[in-house]
């Protein structure tokens, strides 16, 4: 059986989820050589696989009737402060995500918020759950890897280092990131990521004034390739995602693969999509205070890393692979002649 995978973050913005997903599922569906894979332009297979929702996904797609599959990483919601006049927005990004995911015969709802939208939008093609794979190796802390990070943030090796990971739109909580470096100028704050909506993201004046006038404690540093973002979590003593709205992030589970203790935003959301312990906060004040207790409390910090290594267990990507592999089959089988 051939795959087709189809994303347009290959040949677009790559310093998003959706692309480590898209380049992510490659990397597992060549272990073993489970089945034969084209990429994009590189012809037809036998099931057709899309992470974006463009024209692109629409044009592949057409030779693949009754045998599409669509990965959900955005819904309607993901838009509010990624970009500008959301009210307004909302009710065509419902029409246009409907199209998308009908045009699809199996949606691939990577989280339990994701598979309420898709019911709420009365959405008619075949709804699946499977998280989001995580090659745990890929990852893995290792010193060589720290001592590589910190020379290319130009970081000592003795600074107290947290660490965030997203966009730079307010959606993501960059803002509060930077509140964040000004009361703790003690410690060293990190900023990973860019603008793939360019200057249509939501408030791009107001955050690029922030930026500019950030204390000397905090560096961004824009998007960075894939290859190197394992060093920076290594790099890295804490990791702090204070998105506001998420599906299932990759960021906060790669950072947690890392063994780097995890604090996220208290939202409904997470408490639906993990089952396992993690540690959350609900305003900047309690960002800092679990900050400050991991810098100073030793079996804390421990508790924080043991947390992380449980809540990876869940996106194991053998048990995700057999998942993958059972939905591929099962279109497969049922358009032979």
């Amino acid at each position: 059986m051939t795959v087709h995978l189809v994303s347009e973050t290959e040949f677009g913005s790559q310093g998003m989820g959706i692309h480590t997903a898209h380049r992510d599922l490659i990397g597992l569906l060549s272990i073993g050589k489970s089945v034969d894979l084209k990429v994009n332009n590189e012809g037809v297979g036998d099931v057709f696989h899309a992470h974006t929702y463009g024209p692109y996904y629409f044009l592949k797609g057409l030779k693949y009737k009754g045998r599409r599959i669509h990965t959900v990483h955005t819904i309607p919601a993901t838009l509010k402060g990624s970009v500008p006049f959301f009210r307004f927005v909302k009710p065509f990004a419902d029409l246009y995500f409907k199209w998308v995911f009908n045009y699809a015969d199996v949606c691939i709802a990577i989280s339990p918020e994701v598979e309420r939208t898709l019911k709420e939008l009365k959405v008619k093609s075949r709804i699946v759950r499977i998280n989001n794979p995580i090659n745990l190796e890929n990852w893995r802390f290792s010193e060589n890897k720290k001592k590589t990070g910190r020379s290319f943030l130009g970081i000592n090796e003795n600074e107290f280092v947290v660490l965030g990971v997203g966009q730079m739109q307010q959606r993501k909580g960059i803002e509060d990131f930077i509140d964040l470096a000004e009361s703790m100028p003690q410690f060293k704050f990190v900023w990973v990521g860019g603008r793939p909506f360019g200057k249509l993201t939501e408030g791009i004046k107001r955050i690029d004034k922030r930026i500019k006038n950030a204390p000397s404690n905090i560096l961004f540093t824009g998007i960075v390739g894939l290859d190197e973002m394992p060093n920076l979590y290594a790099a890295a003593d804490v990791f702090v995602f204070p998105s506001y709205q998420e599906n299932s992030p990759l960021a906060p589970i790669e950072a947690a693969s890392a063994e780097l203790p995890v604090i996220y935003r208290d939202l409904d959301e997470y408490k639906s999509l993990y089952t396992t312990a993690h540690l959350k906060a609900s305003s900047n004040q309690e960002f800092k205070e679990q900050i400050c207790r991991l810098f100073v409390d030793e079996n804390f910090f421990s508790e924080a890393k043991e947390n992380s290594r449980q809540i990876v267990k869940q996106f194991d990507e053998k048990y995700i692979l057999k998942q993958i592999l059972d939905l591929y089959n099962q279109l497969f089988d049922s358009q032979k002649w």
